[in-house]
This record gives C-alpha cells, structure tokens and sequence, in this order.
C-alpha cells in the first residue's frame, strides 16, 4: 500500500471542496493551515479523521486504502436505546427520567449500572406491549399548553428516522441534553431535522441527524396536577388542541 495515500486523499477532501489550506485547517480545528499534513510533517490525528467523518462523511478506512468507499451514510444512525433494564421476569422495564436525572442522561446513556438506579414500572396495558418505553420528565414551558413542567410524557423508543411520524411529539436525546418536541423532517436536507415547540415563544431549531443518540415517539403523558376542576381542564385542553389543529391547517395551506 502506498505509505503516503492517506496524505494524497487528505489533500483530495480540500480540493473537492475548493479550499484553501487556511480555510480547510480552520474548518477541521487545526492550527495555521494544512501544510504541514500535506508535506507528511504532521500526523493526521484522530481528530482530524473525525471532523471528516463529521463534517464531510468521508470514510475513515476510505482514507487509509482500506475501502474503496469514499463516504459514509452517517443518516442511518442507530437510534435505539443503548441500555435496556427488565424485571424478574424478563420483561422490560419502562424506566423513569426526572428533570434531575436528564442532566446526566446523555453522558451516562450506556452505563447500565447509573440506568438500574432510576425508578422504573411496567404498564400491563396492551398499549405498552412489544415495545420498549421510557418515561421522561417535562422541564420548562417550551411545549405548552399540551405539556407543562413536571409531568412526565411516556415514549416509545424508534429505530431509526425512516420511522418518524412527521408533527409528532418526541423525546430527543443528544450529546449533552433531552428535549422534548415536534419533529420533522427536511423535505431536501436528510441529515438534517426540525425541531419545533409548541409555545410559539420558541423558535424552530434545526439539527443535524448524527447528533441524535436516541429517539423515543410519545404517545401519552402523565399528570399529577388534577383538581377539582379536572373536568373543566379537560374540555380546555380539548379547545387547546383544536385551535392548534387549525393553526396546523392553516400552516399547510400557506406552504402549498
């Protein structure tokens, strides 16, 4: 293998891509410009492989001679739970996630021990039945008035995003946090998603695909602030989701 093939296809990434040496260091983090790495003075790091992963889709073993593959679909991200917790008798668990416990959620989505010290149920309901669920705590008033801090929304986990069901409520789980929002897709951009709040206060926010560690579609909530008015809440949430029903109509038409 030609020892200085990695050099030529590093050099070949930045001329694809019409840039400078200046520009593409600066683009992948790099100090003053790619020179050195072109000359083969400088190592290409491991960082450096993963910013063309992550930016470019370029295909590490691509790189080295080791595939003929020159990018990577990165769209196909696994986006199953990494860490599953059954009950005595095999059965999954549908394990809860408080506010609190969402802060370290994304650094410890693999520790199995960190997820077994969550409370955790399971519905013998025919709604939860094969499948896997999770529970999540609502923090802020992004998703109001359908959901308010504190009560817990329940999700059931998804494959990948070829399963997405577009407007749909879901729980997002990032590289450093859980947000709870309506997904979409982007109708000419597939690494990319939108996410959008319910309380129009907030602005839509998009996303690259290969920043999703997990994804859980919510399909109930549960709420412990009924009252002796419940009844009379009930018939405003009703009222609620009509007029955001017809916003979304109306939304529709506009766009087409």
């Amino acid at each position: 293998m030609d020892k200085e093939l990695h050099i030529k296809r590093f050099k070949e990434v930045r001329e694809d891509h019409h840039f400078t040496q200046t520009e593409f260091a600066e683009k992948l983090g790099i100090k003053n410009t790619t020179a050195d790495i072109e000359r083969g003075r400088t190592k290409l790091s491991g960082e450096v492989i993963k910013e063309l992963l992550k930016q470019f889709n370029i295909n590490p073993l691509w790189i080295f001679g080791e595939s003929h593959q020159k990018f990577l679909n990165l769209n196909q991200v696994n986006l199953m739970p990494k860490v599953i917790t059954t009950d005595t008798e095999g059965n999954d668990n549908m394990v809860l996630v408080n506010q609190r416990a969402a802060a370290g959620y994304p650094q410890n989505i693999q520790e199995s021990g960190w997820h077994k010290k969550l409370p955790a149920f399971n519905l013998p309901l025919p709604e939860f039945r094969n499948a896997t669920y999770r529970g999540f705590q609502v923090e802020g008033n992004s998703m109001e008035p359908n959901l308010r801090a504190g009560e817990w929304v329940l999700g059931k986990a998804v494959d990948n995003l070829s399963d997405v069901n577009e407007g749909k409520i879901y729980v997002i789980i990032t590289y450093d946090s859980v947000l709870v929002k309506k997904l979409y897709r982007l109708p000419n951009d597939s690494s990319k998603i939108r996410l959008v709040s319910i309380n129009t206060e907030y602005p839509p926010l998009e996303m690259k695909v290969t920043e999703i560690q997990e994804l859980w579609q919510v399909n109930s909530k549960l709420t412990f602030s009924l009252n002796a008015n419940a009844e009379n809440s009930i018939l405003q949430e009703l009222q609620e989701s009509m007029e955001e029903l017809k916003r979304e109509l109306q939304s529709f038409k506009e766009r087409t």
